[in-house]
């Protein structure tokens, strides 16, 4: 019997992308949760109007993935952000691994591509090859693939405003979390924004801030 896969996508103010994202979704023909964490430029109109499941949620995305995989019927989850677009074929990739029964116990995510053309996204790629492979840390714009019952089992995400996807994967284990054949293409915006080598370093900070157990809610204060 084939498994039945949701698609949860964590939401605020993400008219923009989420079109693009909810468009690569449809490859897949799954159930759409859309968490949204109190948008007003059109988010939930757009969500609705692509057939997606729209699910209110208290602003934070761990609190917003929470909502949305509490709100699924899947057998399998798949976590996406609103600005991140699985590359074409990537359902076949997410069919395959479903598929396997020993999988059901594993997680995994997709490769990490940005949508920009200079040498400094080159460079970002081949970093977060490099943290994935050794550290075994995929962030949360790589999208995270584990069936329902073993996100339950882990106790899913937990309601902190940041790092609630390194928080997950770490629970998870390197050595239960594998890496589809495709890559997800997430926006480079917000490295534009600020700066490749600020963000990055930025983004760095946060993380050993969390390994050095300072409170998620004084990193927020940092990353924001």
């Amino acid at each position: 019997m084939e498994q039945s896969l949701t698609i949860i996508i964590p939401t605020l103010n993400a008219a923009r992308s989420l079109g693009g994202v909810l468009a690569a979704c449809a490859e897949a023909g799954a159930e759409v949760v859309v968490a949204d964490g109190g948008s007003t430029d059109g988010t939930a109109e757009l969500a609705r109007a692509a057939g997606a499941r729209l699910v209110a949620a208290p602003r934070g995305r761990g609190s917003q993935l929470a909502a949305g995989a509490a709100a699924a019927g899947g057998d399998w989850l798949l976590f996406l952000h609103a600005d991140t677009r699985p590359a074409p074929g990537w359902a076949a990739a997410v069919r395959g691994f479903m598929a396997v029964p020993g999988n059901a116990g594993w997680a995994a995510h997709f490769g990490f591509a940005l949508d920009d053309a200079a040498p400094a996204a080159r460079r970002l790629e081949r970093r977060v090859a490099w943290r994935c492979r050794v550290l075994a840390l995929p962030y949360g714009d790589q999208g995270l693939l584990l069936s329902h019952a073993f996100h339950d089992a882990l106790g899913g995400y937990r309601p902190i405003p940041l790092m609630e996807d390194v928080d997950l994967v770490r629970r998870i284990g390197r050595h239960r979390l594998s890496v589809l054949p495709v890559a997800a293409l997430t926006s480079a915006e917000r490295w534009r924004r600020d700066g490749w080598r600020r963000r990055s370093a930025r983004n760095l900070a946060c993380l050993s801030l969390w390994f050095l157990g300072v409170p998620p809610r004084l990193i927020a204060r940092l990353y924001s």
